[in-house]
């Protein structure tokens, strides 16, 4: 189960797998395929050395990526600006009140209240990549899209590959254009950030489209290895999986929500939703009250990001420390319908390189 791309990498097996668990991302790399961790929710550069140094030392030596969610053009963040000045009163009083009414309990006086994630401005996602690069990762990946120009000719001068995720072919093109390595054409079937075009039809859209001037990975309604048999059968090099992973056990191991991995080992391929409440920008999220909360007729417009992330940062983590499997924020694909448990990383990735096998051999038996 190879493919040139996972070979580049010295890489097992083609499967990249996106976490915000370091514990996840670093199993996954040591069963074969290669673990991405989200840096988005560092606002600290401190914090991210110290999770990239554990990185290192617990990868056995092979190769990691990182995530960063980066504008494509540099924004006028204003170094003095109170982002939460902006927050119309009437959200802030909606979120007060949905929280009340489903009976979420407010943060204990001695816990740190979270300020939102800033990892969505530029200024924060550049201290992301300038830390990655004092680490071993071999994979900038960026959730927005190109990064600008200047950052992917930093991470080629430094020896790695960058990594880019479109939901359209003209966002694909414009990646390889701006010097992108490798397109991570993402189907709206995805968790997080996603567009609305399947995967089975944009992956192979996409393919023809670059006619091999960047290899592919397929994400969106990807978790078993069917799965990634048909996409590599469409011309893929690869698949990238996030949701697959977020009932991993080391997940729950690593500080992950028990509530939301009960809710999603219990979720069908229909309880998600795409929606604009989680960022500012559409991503797709397990339904539960809190998103049942947000599309009634009384609920405000979602602001911009990173606005709206500001706005619900502490709504979140109430949430989470509530561990109500009916109250969740989380984004999750629409592949959670398969999951079956709580299971070690090792375990999945053993299945899925089985599931593929045995899928290239029904293939196989189809041809005269």
């Amino acid at each position: 189960m190879t493919t040139p791309l996972a070979e580049q990498f010295g890489i097992e097996y083609p499967i990249f797998a996106f976490t915000p668990s370091k514990a996840v991302a670093a199993a996954v790399t040591r069963a074969g395929g290669m673990g991405v961790l989200g840096c988005v929710r560092y606002n600290d550069p401190a914090e991210l050395d110290e999770v990239l140094t554990w990185m290192d030392s617990n990868t056995d030596g092979k190769p990691y990526g990182v995530d960063v969610v980066m504008p494509n053009k540099v924004p006028t963040e204003g170094s003095s600006m109170d982002l939460s000045a902006m927050i119309p009163a009437e959200h802030t009083a909606f979120v007060s009140r949905v929280l009340d009414d489903l009976g979420v309990p407010p943060l204990g006086e001695d816990a740190a209240h979270n300020a939102g994630v800033l990892g969505w401005l530029h200024s924060v996602a550049q201290s992301h990549v300038d830390v990655a690069l004092t680490h071993r990762p071999v994979l900038i990946a960026n959730a927005l899209g190109s990064p600008p120009v200047e950052v992917t000719e930093q991470c080629h001068a430094a020896g790695l590959k960058v990594a880019a995720l479109a939901g359209a072919t003209k966002h694909a093109l414009a990646h390889v254009d701006n010097g992108v390595d490798i397109v991570i054409a993402q189907g709206g079937e995805a968790g997080g950030h996603t567009g609305e075009v399947a995967t089975m039809v944009l992956v192979p859209e996409i393919v023809r489209a670059l006619d091999g001037r960047a290899p592919v990975l397929a994400a969106g309604g990807i978790g078993d290895g069917t799965q990634v048999a048909a996409v590599i059968g469409m011309g893929a090099q690869g698949a990238w999986m996030g949701s697959r992973w977020l009932t991993a056990a080391e997940y729950g191991d690593d500080g992950g929500s028990k509530a939301m991995q009960q809710a999603l080992v219990a979720a069908t391929s229909r309880d998600t939703v795409r929606t604009r409440i989680y960022s500012g920008k559409p991503a797709r999220l397990l339904k539960s009250k809190w998103t049942e909360a947000w599309a009634a007729a009384d609920a405000p417009d979602p602001l911009p990001m990173p606005l709206q992330n500001i706005l619900v940062a502490e709504a979140h983590q109430r949430i989470s420390e509530a561990q109500d499997p009916d109250v969740v924020a989380m984004p999750a694909g629409q592949i959670i319908g398969s999951l079956d448990g709580v299971v070690p990383v090792a375990e999945t990735m053993t299945q899925i390189v089985a599931e593929y096998e045995a899928a290239v051999e029904r293939l196989r038996s189809t041809l005269a």
